[in-house]
């Protein structure tokens, strides 16, 4: 095939920018939501995230070289909601969020990437996320990334994927660890939404300090101790809970006397998972 002329040259359609409004009103609907049912929001480690010229009053500006990857703990369905909330409340920032490019298909998800610029995945191929959300970072943007890649069902840090290492070093900025402990009782694998689940539950929160990796990291190494760190985050938020748990109760991990799913039978449950995705892709 020959190539093109200048005449003959396509070109691609401009990129639509991200609409600050509607990503807005999805935060203050989250706002509303946890007045409505009353959930109580208790943050801790604030001092570890960043500060100064990084944050712009109500419009952060995007500056190149000061994105970050928020590595978030994801032990149910809500954790993402409330870290984008606290990042929202104290920099005022427009985090972009990893979607799989199955939950794009639906339309209003698929809606909301468009407007905010999140990043969808396709689990068979991630090159070109990949490639997409180092661009961001490197242009200033705040990307939340779930590392463990699925719902711990133990309730404990599981063993985290190396794209939030790899992507920081590349991009060359931090990683802000955040460790969520409570919005599991809500909503997660096998116990869904309800009035009961979401009324005054609390929900306890810490930022834990900045990671920040070297252009060549040792990726195996820095991963396992992001994935201690995010630990370290819940024992603390599990310590000072507000809430003294029943003996057994499911939502507490078996290290801590709960009856939730011990971590050598997830680590089987979750290579079958692998496995059964390998074959229906």
């Amino acid at each position: 095939m020959s190539e093109p002329s200048h005449s003959q040259e396509l070109t691609l359609p401009a990129k639509r920018s991200p609409n600050k409004y509607v990503y807005r009103g999805i935060v203050f609907t989250g706002l509303a939501a946890r007045g409505l049912f009353r959930v109580p929001v208790i943050p801790s480690g604030l001092e570890n995230l960043p500060t100064g010229e990084q944050i712009r009053g109500l419009d952060r500006k995007v500056v190149p070289g000061k994105g970050a990857v928020v590595a978030i703990t994801h032990f149910g369905y809500l954790d993402f909601a409330f870290a984008e909330l606290l990042i929202w409340r104290k920099l005022k920032v427009h985090m972009r969020f990893l979607v799989t490019k199955k939950a794009a298909k639906k339309p209003f998800v698929k809606a909301v990437c468009d407007w905010c610029e999140h990043v969808v995945v396709d689990r068979a191929d991630g090159a070109a996320a990949y490639a997409e959300s180092v661009e961001k970072l490197r242009g200033g943007d705040y990307l939340a990334v779930l590392p463990e890649a699925g719902v711990s069902r133990s309730f404990s840090v599981r063993e985290l994927k190396t794209g939030a290492v790899r992507m920081a070093a590349e991009a060359g900025v931090p990683i802000i660890p955040i460790s969520i402990w409570g919005a599991h009782r809500m909503k997660t694998r096998g116990h869904g939404l309800s009035l009961s689940s979401v009324w005054k539950t609390p929900v306890r929160m810490h930022v834990g300090e900045m990671i920040r990796v070297d252009e060549n990291p040792d990726v195996a190494a820095e991963t396992l101790r992001l994935q201690e760190e995010l630990q370290a985050g819940i024992d603390h938020c599990i310590d000072t809970y507000p809430v003294t748990p029943a003996p057994g109760a499911w939502w507490m991990p078996r290290s801590r006397g709960g009856s939730a799913m011990g971590v050598e039978e997830q680590r089987v449950l979750d290579a079958a998972d692998r496995e059964k995705y390998k074959i229906t892709g």
